[in-house]
């Protein structure tokens, strides 16, 4: 049996246009063996601005004119448009601010700002901005670095639900960082990620399912969740699922692609 091993290289913020895409971690060219996490990554835009579109009726037009602002890439007129709103408690639209601080769109690049607005939000329940402050302390962007504070606030996110935050929180247990090393809590925080679609949680779930780390081994499962990270994440997850195919008879994976499939199929 082909042991994997792991690695992780923590990912740096992504910056990009309103239909951001989920970014995994850096990648290195590996060898024949060795699988590297994907590691911690920065909020999709969309997950936020998804939630904007599902304002109720009768909602400020600021908020929907900063939409509409944002997806024509007028962020001064965006920016306007959010500032008056996150000074009267607008969480959405704190957190938006806090990630245009980030970024530096529209205003000038600031963390110490974005800090401020995602504090914010936070406070009052905010997934996105919740991880977002755990990244920043993961990565020590505008703060000292502090896994213990990163954990905490993936944590509240990940209590929430939220699938980034919950794949984040895995990567933490299972590298010992801001909490005692624990292959079971990463696994199952892997787990509550993978089923709602998280490619890297996927990814990382079939790394545990490889090694039985955490959990039993199982080739048929980590060869599912390989196959179901690879639309996203592409050669990464089928270098992994190829290396494991050598181990795994036929019929273990034609059940493999079975399962595959039918996952697919009923998560559309």
């Amino acid at each position: 049996m082909t042991r994997i091993s792991i690695n992780v290289k923590l990912a740096k913020r992504f910056v990009c246009s309103l239909s951001r895409r989920e970014r995994v971690g850096v990648r290195k060219t590996c060898i024949a063996g060795f699988i590297f996490r994907g590691g911690i990554i920065a909020m999709p835009v969309n997950l936020i601005f998804a939630a904007f579109f599902l304002v109720p009726s009768g909602a400020c037009a600021g908020l929907q004119g900063g939409i509409d602002a944002y997806g024509k890439g007028d962020y001064p007129t965006a920016i306007k448009e959010f500032k008056p709103l996150a000074a009267k408690g607008d969480t959405l639209a704190q957190s938006t601010l806090g990630f245009m601080y980030a970024n530096g769109q529209g205003v000038p690049q600031s963390y110490k700002k974005a800090l401020e607005w995602y504090s914010k939000a936070a406070a009052h329940g905010d997934v996105d901005a919740q991880t977002y402050l755990g990244i920043m302390y993961n990565n020590g962007e505008g703060v000292p670095r502090n896994y213990k504070k990163a954990v905490e606030w993936y944590r509240k996110a990940a209590e929430q639900g939220f699938a980034s935050a919950q794949s984040n929180l895995g990567v933490m247990y299972a590298e010992g960082q801001g909490v005692e090393r624990n292959d079971r809590e990463a696994a199952s925080w892997y787990s509550k990620a993978a089923v709602q679609g998280n490619a890297p949680a996927q990814f990382n779930l079939g790394v545990m399912n490889a090694n039985g780390q955490g959990i039993p081994q199982n080739l048929v499962e980590a060869y599912k969740w390989f196959s179901l990270a690879e639309t996203a994440l592409g050669e990464q997850a089928a270098s992994n699922r190829k290396l494991i195919e050598a181990d795994m008879t036929t019929q273990q994976v034609e059940e493999a692609q079975k399962l595959a499939r039918e996952w697919a199929e009923n998560h559309k």
